[in-house]
């Protein structure tokens, strides 16, 4: 390495000091310790074009480590990318391009949003799984081409490894033998509160040799030819590998390795010495012009090639007249396509009746023959779920174009990886029990966060699965997937409004969820998919008179319109408002809502939930026919009686809310 490597080095060092400083927060540690790593992987070995940083073919980088935001900002804007200085000095300050965790089209050169530790791991593991699948499928249709092929990076810390969806994730991608996936991982035996020495003794090496990883460690994190090299070698390894270096915290300053680095800019006299150290005579946030043109060159030297070969591709696919696979490029391309399933191309039987998880199972085999970029997976349940794929394969190493991921028992990372493979242009899908769902909730808040098409398949959403215990219950889960911004939870009624809110994810990009119970439903009557739009909708019309109103989801749409019928005899006249999306209804125009739900009528909720946020649609808390604690264990029907659910309780409950004053 010459001395323009080593300038380099000292000056992202320097420029991410000086933010931290500016800010007044930050992490100058791992800004001084893993700035050699990340200058060497973007200098000499990344696959980038800055001046076209959403280019198809490009390297994916992940920080799943966000307290190295300030060292990513400064080797991005010391590479060429638009990250100008005044960028640089708003770090951490609001509206900047530079945010404390990086976002994605925000700041040029970020990939992906960053969440908590160790997500970004889960997230780099999508991203390998999608550019094999990319690859496998154009190179079907030109067997002697390789149309896209790139490589996914992910810098992370000894933070990241302690985290389970980090495990959950590597696991994965060592059963899928992901060779272009590589880990750095910046390993100073250091986090906030002090040395690692008590809490994380265990060999890493051995256990990711074990996960079927290349491991190398390199003990010399300062030396860059020796990160170099360890570079070289992994991309050669016909696995994924793990690159571990052996880093000083906050080196060259008082404090290195300790954890008082690990948070907070350095004291003035600190930064003076810093800077001497490193021969970094320039003015803060200043670049030798040297140093620019350096890097510069380097990445121009070692991509120009590979752009242009792709570029010529693409011109080349476009004149061949091969239909399909310039489809499948446009795909690629546009990441918010729509996708043609229209749900009044099919009629349903009046005799329909069947188990709402088989009907869902035949309704998203429809959607996902409708283009080759839906998939998805199951943690460990699809045979229970039954949101799998027929007349397709497992994905593995062997079979990379089956549309069926088994992800094993890793809810979390799953959920992480849907993540990645969304952002890469896919419309993903993944399914488990809703108790479960809060092992995907972070992974769901950065789904929300980042408006990806990822779909979350939530079955036995209930307190009709209560055989093993009453823990698996789950009464608060609706509650808490509606509070998320950003995600829209539907609990579809029967067949039709399956279909209508699976047209509503072919035609938006958007994160959903959809909650399913395991009940055989038929078709209900004036079921309308195209109402799912509007969030909620009448299915049933009262007569001359409005005694009240019962809005249901789910199962308990039938359970409504049941008991609207029989109270008909007793002279009540009752409007039954199917409410499949609370998010979407309270986005509609208040004439609209009222239409539905006129102020002045007694109101009445069927859902066998929590209680909270059905506030807004009713005149007080016994309006609403839910739960505020949990169930119990025994067989279906003998919890449903104790709790008082079933539709004869149900039923007297509502004549007693209707007839009191």
């Amino acid at each position: 390495m010459n001395t323009n490597d080593t300038n380099a080095v000292a000056e992202i060092k320097a420029l991410a000091i000086d933010m931290i400083s500016k800010a007044k927060s930050g992490n100058p540690g791992i800004a001084l310790s893993g700035a050699p790593i990340l200058y060497t992987l973007y200098a000499k070995h990344m696959i980038i074009h800055p001046e076209d940083p959403d280019w198809l073919n490009r390297d994916r980088f992940v920080l799943s480590s966000y307290q190295a935001s300030a060292l990513l900002y400064a080797t991005l804007h010391i590479c060429g990318f638009n990250i100008s200085k005044e960028d640089l000095k708003q770090y951490k300050s609001i509206d900047a391009k530079s945010p404390g965790s990086p976002e994605v089209e925000i700041t040029p050169g970020i990939d992906i949003s960053i969440g908590s530790y160790g997500m970004g791991i889960a997230n780099a593991v999508g991203f390998a799984l999608a550019e094999r699948y990319f690859e496998s499928i154009l190179k079907s249709e030109e067997e002697n081409e390789t149309f896209i092929d790139y490589r996914t990076y992910v810098y992370c810390t000894d933070l990241d490894l302690m985290k389970g969806v980090s495990y959950e994730a590597t696991s994965f991608a060592g059963v899928q033998k992901l060779d272009k996936l590589m880990i750095l991982c910046d390993f100073s035996n250091v986090t906030n509160d002090g040395s690692t020495a008590d809490n994380f003794k265990e060999d890493i090496e051995k256990r990711f040799e074990s996960m079927g990883f290349y491991v190398n460690k390199i003990k010399d994190a300062d030396n860059l030819k020796s990160i170099d090299k360890a570079i070289t070698l992994a991309k050669k390894s016909k696995k994924p590998s793990l690159l571990l270096f052996q880093t000083v915290l906050g080196k060259g300053t008082r404090n290195e390795n300790k954890n008082v680095v690990f948070e907070g800019p350095l004291m003035d006299d600190d930064i003076f010495n810093l800077k001497r150290n490193l021969n970094v005579t320039i003015a803060p946030f200043e670049v030798r012009k040297d140093t620019v043109v350096h890097i510069k060159n380097l990445i121009r030297e070692r991509i120009e090639k590979k752009y242009t070969d792709f570029t010529n591709s693409v011109n080349k696919i476009k004149s061949s007249g091969n239909a399909r696979l310039l489809n499948l490029f446009q795909l690629l391309t546009n990441k918010n396509f729509p996708i043609p399933f229209d749900s009044l191309n099919y009629k349903v039987s009046e005799t329909y009746n069947e188990n709402l998880l088989l009907t869902h199972h035949k309704v998203l085999n429809l959607v996902a023959s409708k283009s080759e970029f839906i998939l998805g997976g199951s943690a460990d349940l699809a045979s229970t779920t039954k949101a799998y794929l027929d007349n397709t394969s497992i994905q593995t190493p062997e079979k990379p174009l089956g549309k069926n991921i088994n992800f094993g028992g890793r809810e979390e990372a799953m959920a992480g990886i849907m993540n990645g493979m969304a952002i890469s242009g896919l419309k993903m899908y993944c399914s488990t029990k809703l108790v479960n769902a809060d092992s995907l909730k972070t992974a769901m808040r950065m789904s929300a966060f980042m408006n990806l098409p990822v779909t979350y398949i939530f079955t036995h959403d209930s307190i009709h699965y209560s055989e093993d215990g009453a823990i698996f219950e789950p009464i608060e889960q609706l509650t808490a997937l509606r509070s998320i911004p950003n995600l829209l939870t539907f609990r579809p009624s029967d067949i039709y409004e399956i279909m209508g809110v699976w047209e509503f994810i072919c035609k938006n990009k958007k994160p959903v969820c959809i909650v399913l119970g395991n009940a055989t439903i038929p078709k209900l009557p004036n079921s309308n998919p195209k109402m799912i739009n509007h969030g909620a909708y009448i299915v049933r019309k009262e007569e001359k008179k409005l005694d009240g109103i019962l809005i249901a989801t789910g199962k308990e749409v039938l359970n409504a319109l049941n008991i609207a019928i029989e109270l008909r005899r007793d002279n009540f006249e009752l409007r039954v408002v199917s409410m499949p999306s609370m998010e979407l209804f309270l986005k509609e125009e208040k004439t609209y809502q009222e239409s539905l739900l006129p102020k002045g009528v007694k109101t009445i909720v069927l859902e066998p939930s929590s209680k909270l946020g059905w506030g807004l649609f009713v005149s007080s808390d016994k309006y609403i026919l839910g739960f505020n604690d949990f169930g119990y264990s025994g067989f279906s029907q003998e919890v449903v009686n104790k709790c008082e659910y079933d539709f004869e309780n149900l039923k007297m409950k509502v004549v007693k809310l209707l007839t009191e004053s």
